[in-house]
């Protein structure tokens, strides 16, 4: 997307998604763990450009793509806020990759977008997205009950609605990056 900065963090490197990201992306995308929650996001051959919504980066680790994470935003300005939305591969699961990619997406948000809340709605059941997402400082609002479809398209399940406002991220932010990047 022209005019998407690179957006740097401590352990990653968030780029907008270009095609030579996408061979990976799909990857990914096919793993038992992210398809059961993603479903058949990239079922559109103009995947991950078929969403003009949607900002998506890559999500890096070194020169390796290891996920993707993107935000919506509402521009009514009574309701003016962003929504963010993530992957990460299997491999990198409980490294903090994930988490690093939330907090730089979300500072981005704030500082550089002007946005004052953020949110995020992980599935009810998904514990460590959750548990990213509440160390990156967003709250759980409320259950969103049978809120979206199941992976195997016939049954629904509930979403956990997660926000952050713009004074508490700035917080949680200064602390996470005055700890040390993980091991």
């Amino acid at each position: 997307m022209t005019g998407t900065p690179t957006l740097r963090g401590r352990q990653v490197v968030l780029v907008p998604v270009g095609a030579e990201h996408v061979p990976a992306l799909r990857r990914i995308l096919a793993t038992p763990e992210v398809r059961a929650r993603w479903r058949d996001e990239d079922a559109s051959p103009q995947w991950p450009f078929d969403d003009s919504s949607a900002t998506r980066f890559a999500v890096l680790l070194g020169d390796t793509v290891r996920g993707m994470v993107q935000y919506g935003e509402e521009d009514e300005p009574d309701y003016r806020h962003a929504s963010i939305d993530i992957f990460v591969d299997p491999a990198v699961h409980g490294r903090g990759i994930g988490r690093d990619a939330v907090a730089v997406l979300a500072r981005h948000l704030v500082r550089d977008r002007a946005h004052h809340r953020l949110v995020i709605d992980p599935a009810a059941d998904n514990e460590p997205a959750i548990r990213c997402y509440t160390a990156v400082g967003f709250r759980r609002v409320g259950v969103m009950r049978r809120y979206e479809r199941d992976a195997d398209g016939l049954g629904w399940h509930d979403g956990l609605l997660m926000d952050v406002l713009a004074e508490e991220l700035d917080q949680e932010l200064d602390q996470e990056l005055d700890r040390p990047p993980p091991p």
